[in-house]
């Protein structure tokens, strides 16, 4: 099946009452785990792949996992560019194929993010690629440069309903991206915080009463960052803080409901894969062939997958809709 838009997902998904999973691919083994379970579950997915990513492991190398992943596999699958933070990064993924991509301006003031996305808006519709832009600001490492690299906010803006419609309209994006609570990283609520998912339906009714329809929405910094896979992590050599929290996935399933018709995780991918692999090595210290980790690891990562699908964004068998 040839690479999707995810223009036609967004569509049907609305249509469903159902979230599909932004999966965030850095190398073989997440990618096997990502396609396999969809695959397994039916699921439509979005592939998607950071500035980082491609930094980690060569475009021309991800773009070929990619195009094999497709070969093999019958379920829908869309591949986007995560936090592009130029132009010029988002021209060059979408010349390279990207079914749709992500200028994030939202560390920018309101005019400059319009103008930004504006233009990619303006590339990728001539090239048949859609675009997700974002307004509001997280809190956490931003663009995949990781918490101690600089890139990391401890400030956040939350989206305004009024701005969110003005935005659209100026911008042409087919999605965007909310800040209403979300945050990047394995350190993101203390206590017992939640989304703001009031302010998310505001955000939706006035989409709605502006007659811009039922607009997909997108919730970034949602990974649950499960406990037991800290636990897990920790057991195993690991110095995870025992204040690592993500979003509650009941939360996410609210969202869903509302109209979040995209849900990126990434976070938990990482956690599923170290968790597996710190097992492993821990339990037979004379262990070196890469196999016999990277195994089990991915098989780790492949049922958080299925959960995920199944039980949260409840996309299972919804790939041929």
């Amino acid at each position: 099946m040839p690479l999707t838009h995810t223009r036609d997902l967004f569509a049907k998904a609305l249509k469903g009452k159902y979230a599909l999973g932004a999966f965030n691919v850095n190398n073989l083994e997440l990618l096997q785990a990502i396609v396999e379970a969809c695959e397994e579950e039916k699921a439509p997915v979005i592939l998607q792949i950071s500035r980082g990513a491609r930094q980690y492991a060569n475009p021309v190398y991800l773009k070929k996992l990619i195009e094999a992943a497709v070969s093999l596999s019958n379920i829908p699958i869309a591949v986007h560019l995560d936090h592009g933070d130029t132009f010029e990064l988002c021209k060059e993924c979408i010349d390279d194929g990207f079914t749709s991509v992500m200028i994030d301006g939202s560390h920018e003031p309101f005019d400059k993010n319009v103008e930004l996305c504006r233009k990619v808006v303006d590339y990728a519709h001539k090239h048949n690629c859609v675009v997700e832009g974002e307004l509001g600001q997280l809190v956490g490492a931003q663009h995949d440069e990781g918490e101690n690299t600089g890139g990391y906010s401890k400030g956040g803006v939350y989206t305004h309903p009024e701005e969110a419609v003005q935005f659209v309209r100026k911008t042409g994006v087919d999605s965007l991206a909310v800040a209403i609570g979300n945050s990047h990283g394995a350190y993101k609520f203390k206590g017992e915080q939640h989304l703001d998912l009031e302010r998310l339906k505001n955000i939706k009714k006035a989409l709605m009463d502006a007659g811009l329809g039922d607009y997909p929405l997108v919730l970034h910094g949602a990974s649950s960052v499960p406990k037991d896979l800290v636990e897990l992590i920790n057991q195993h050599g690991g110095k995870l803080g025992t204040d690592t929290a993500g979003v509650p996935e009941a939360d996410i399933e609210v969202a869903r409901r509302v109209g979040c018709t995209k849900v990126n995780i990434d976070t938990d991918l990482r956690l599923a894969l170290t968790a597996g692999i710190r097992k492993v090595l821990d339990e037979n210290p004379r262990e070196f062939d890469p196999r016999k980790y990277l195994g089990p690891a991915r098989a780790t990562v492949k049922e958080l997958v299925r959960h995920k699908v199944r039980d949260v964004l409840c996309c299972a068998g919804h790939a041929f809709d």
